[in-house]
């Protein structure tokens, strides 16, 4: 169990519960694991609500509770001197893959207030205006993260890059890459990797229910975390120093001692300063 392992933090990105539940699961999470708990939601925690709503009931109530940060709505958070999280829940945004020609329709369109009663072009409109949403917050928190800091870590829900949708060892296909991925989230991160090539980038995401490890460029690195329904458990433990490997190291810039992260099987990651 996650508690077992004695994490200093726990990091989750998404898929938590649905919205009626998922203060009440947060909660218990909180309670049972005995550390702070910063993370994200996903698709699921919206259902039988509103994003809007959702987010805005969140944002108040994490205020009151000790240990509990919503990274969408707080900025950065210091994990050690050099080194800061951001995240936000992302979307896909219909711009992987061929939308029109997909015969794929998630739940989300029935079980979100957001997409009911929607025609397709609407749909494709929501997609884009949640992943754009979610890009223009992280583009302003990695602005002022990577004048501070030399790393990183990014939390999101949904991977950032059509190479970190993973099914069974390879991308998915185009039927599944318009909901599974987020092209305006992971502009912004190319973007930010490029303009600072000392600052290191990894970026813990889910949503797939498969797990891979993408190293799309020297700095920046994707993680995406497996998912088995009902089933959730620690899919690895590791130390910060892990999610920065060598091959990410830029002459010049050191490591240092942090936290350890590990990830469950519903995509969520935790961890633990050593």
């Amino acid at each position: 169990s996650i508690r077992a392992q004695q994490p200093d933090v726990v990091f989750v990105t998404g898929d938590i519960a649905e919205a009626p539940s998922l203060t009440p699961l947060l909660h218990e999470m909180r309670q049972a694991i005995h550390a702070p708990l910063y993370f994200v939601l996903g698709n699921h925690d919206f259902y039988y609500g509103s994003v809007s709503q959702v987010r805005h009931d969140l944002k108040g109530w994490c205020q009151i509770q000790p240990g509990l940060t919503y990274l969408s709505t707080r900025g950065l958070v210091e994990l050690t001197p050099t080194t800061a999280l951001v995240g936000h829940d992302g979307w896909g945004d219909g711009r992987y893959g061929n939308y029109h020609r997909s015969p794929v329709r998630l739940s989300d369109q029935g079980l979100i207030a957001d997409f009911q009663d929607l025609d397709r072009e609407a749909v494709l409109r929501k997609l884009r205006a949640l992943g754009d949403e979610a890009a223009c917050y992280l583009r302003d928190r990695l602005d002022e993260v990577l004048s501070s800091y030399q790393r990183v870590i990014c939390l999101t829900h949904v991977p950032p890059f059509k190479e970190a949708c993973w099914y069974q060892g390879k991308m998915g296909n185009d039927d599944w890459l318009p909901y599974f991925a987020c092209q305006a989230v992971g502009e912004v991160l190319l973007y930010a990797s490029r303009k600072r090539p000392d600052c290191q980038i990894t970026v813990l995401c889910g949503h797939t229910h498969h797990a891979g490890t993408l190293q799309l460029r020297p700095n920046l690195r994707v993680l995406t975390g497996s998912a088995e329904y009902g089933a959730p458990c620690i899919q690895e433990s590791c130390d910060l120093e892990e999610l920065f490997p060598q091959s990410m190291l830029v002459e010049g810039r050191h490591s240092e001692g942090g936290p350890s992260v590990e990830t469950d099987a519903s995509g969520r990651q935790s961890g633990s300063a050593k």
